[in-house]
């Protein structure tokens, strides 16, 4: 092949080429004629894709960004020069996928998909920019806010209408703001919000309870009327603290403050909550190791029957041994073990030391009692848990001597106990009874709902119940309640003998539990006061 035929065969090719490609070419002479457009900028439209070719010109070698129908378009211009002619070749590159797709990426690290608000990424992003800019005399406040029950919510009403409520939450607070303020949402039913410039602590702190007050108001969902609150610390700057941690755990010390007392306030940051809050990591602590190397114990309680003294059951009362043997009641520690999901375990610990002293159990009171178990309404709802809780039971081949004490909240809850759970309980032969009956979430309408074999009536009805003519009355409704339903009733909290003197006299109640027929006893000293009595019974 000749060198001209070479030529010409090389130029076809480099044009098919430029014609082929999906960027925009765009080729003026120096006269500004355009002399080049392949098939990719013929496609995009003259007028429009000249305008844009034109300011490019004017600042070649700048990518310009621009929107043509709906499409965002990147072009750049640059000077080609041959020996004799220059020229401005014009690169156009439809981007809009590319832009989707990053506004898409952009969404999913910083935004919260159910609320559309900021999620944690970009609140701790943009407050630690905003400390590192502050001047010396800028102040600002961050606010925690923690719905309060909400898991009571979710469960009664369904998922989607807890989601729904977070929603109405987030606008709630969003509409209240100004364009200087930010409200994010941290995940579940925990919200953060940056209130910029504050004047002073006063009118920062009324605002923050106006908002308060805001969600207090009822809010309708799926035809349902919903009441709710939050509980709200608030941490100043740079009062409570110079960096976005330290802030964070002020506001998280003052709302748990709040959530410790009257649910739905507001508080303040003192520094007296961050001894608090260092007393409470230390309990944690504690907390965790004691699972770790199973320093729980058991104390039993027995059930008797008032008219024989017989030993009907026991109640299995959990116990924390700590490093120097003080044994500790579960009041200081039980809802923090709830809080920080360490129950599970927990519970499984003390069903297991409950199986190994049966033996002991049996010959102080005899093969034929009752064992009871504290399961706490957050457990009995989770069903991988009770599952492999009751599989646990099941395998012991006694698991019909049982009964699983569950509080009213457990019942009365749209959620998976009644529905998925219960059977569960059911197909192992253990029994089900309402602990606490009348302090809670009891109605008589979801009482008539549930399939429980046993009713304990809370103390707060026993307590002096001979001097209380009024709660003579409720007493004796709950009891008329409980028998027609089929369910045995107990009452708990006995102390005195004037109560069980009522309780035999004007009740058909048999059962009873309290500190005038025993206090909860270890396992060593129930061996030592009836491990070699034949008599079974309380005198």
């Amino acid at each position: 092949m000749s060198g001209p035929d070479l030529i010409s065969q090389r130029q076809v090719l480099l044009e098919a080429t430029i014609q082929t490609l999906p960027v925009g070419i765009l080729v003026h002479d120096d006269q500004g004629y355009c002399i080049l457009a392949n098939a990719a900028a013929r496609a995009l439209g003259s007028e429009s894709i000249h305008d844009l070719a034109a300011a490019a010109v004017d600042r070649p070698d700048t990518v310009i960004t621009g929107d043509l129908e709906g499409r965002t378009l990147e072009v750049q211009a640059r000077t080609v020069t041959t020996e004799r002619e220059s020229y401005t070749l014009t690169s156009i590159a439809d981007v809009t996928r590319h832009h989707a797709v990053q506004r898409q990426l952009i969404a999913q690290a910083f935004i919260d998909p159910l609320t559309d608000l900021p999620n944690r990424t970009m609140f701790e992003q943009s407050i630690e920019d905003l400390i590192a800019n502050a001047r010396a005399d800028d102040r600002f406040a961050l606010a925690f806010i923690d719905l309060d029950n909400f898991k009571h919510i979710n469960d009664y009403y369904s998922h989607a209408a807890g989601d729904a409520l977070l929603q109405k939450v987030a606008d709630r607070i969003r509409n209240t703001l100004r364009p200087s303020d930010m409200l994010a949402r941290l995940g579940g039913d925990e919200f953060v919000l940056l209130l910029n410039p504050i004047p002073d602590r006063d009118s920062t702190l009324a605002a923050v309870y106006d908002i308060s007050e805001r969600l207090k108001r009822p809010y309708f969902i799926d035809g349902y009327e919903i009441f709710a609150s939050a509980s709200i610390g608030l941490s100043l700057y740079p009062d409570h603290g110079t960096t976005y941690e330290l802030m964070r755990r002020q506001a998280d010390s003052a709302m748990y403050r709040v959530k410790g007392s009257v649910k739905g306030g507001v508080s303040v940051f003192e520094e007296t909550m961050s001894r608090a809050a260092t007393d409470r990591m230390a309990v944690e602590q504690r907390l965790r190791l004691a699972i770790r190397d199973r320093c729980f114990c058991c104390a039993f309680q027995p059930k008797v029957d008032m008219r024989t003294q017989a030993v009907l059951g026991v109640e299995v009362l959990l116990r924390w041994r700590d490093e120097l043997g003080i044994i500790h009641a579960p009041g200081g520690f039980i809802e923090l073990a709830i809080e920080l999901g360490l129950i599970n375990d927990i519970a499984m610990q003390v069903l297991l030391d409950t199986i190994q002293a049966i033996p002991d159990l049996d010959e102080a009171f005899g093969s034929d009692i009752s064992v009871s178990v504290n399961i706490a309404a957050k457990q009995a709802c989770d069903v991988p848990f009770m599952t492999a809780f009751c599989k646990a039971l099941g395998e012991t081949g006694i698991a019909k001597r049982f009964v699983l004490e569950l509080t009213e909240e457990a019942f009365f809850t749209k959620g998976s106990f009644q529905r998925e759970v219960l059977p569960l309980i059911r197909d192992v032969g253990a029994k089900v009874s309402i602990d606490d009956f009348g302090v809670g979430y009891s109605s008589l309408a979801a009482l008539a709902e549930i399939t429980a074999d046993e009713l304990k009536i809370d103390r707060s009805f026993v307590t002096d119940i001979h001097k209380r003519p009024r709660s003579q009355i409720v007493l004796k409704a709950i009891e008329s309640l409980g028998l027609a339903l089929d369910m045995s009733i107990v009452a708990e909290g006995v102390e005195t003998f004037e109560e069980v003197a009522y309780l035999l006299g004007a009740t058909q109640i048999r059962c009873a539990q309290g500190y005038y027929f025993s206090k909860p006893m270890l396992l060593d000293e129930i061996r030592s006061e009836f491990g070699r009595s034949s008599d079974k019974r309380y005198a």
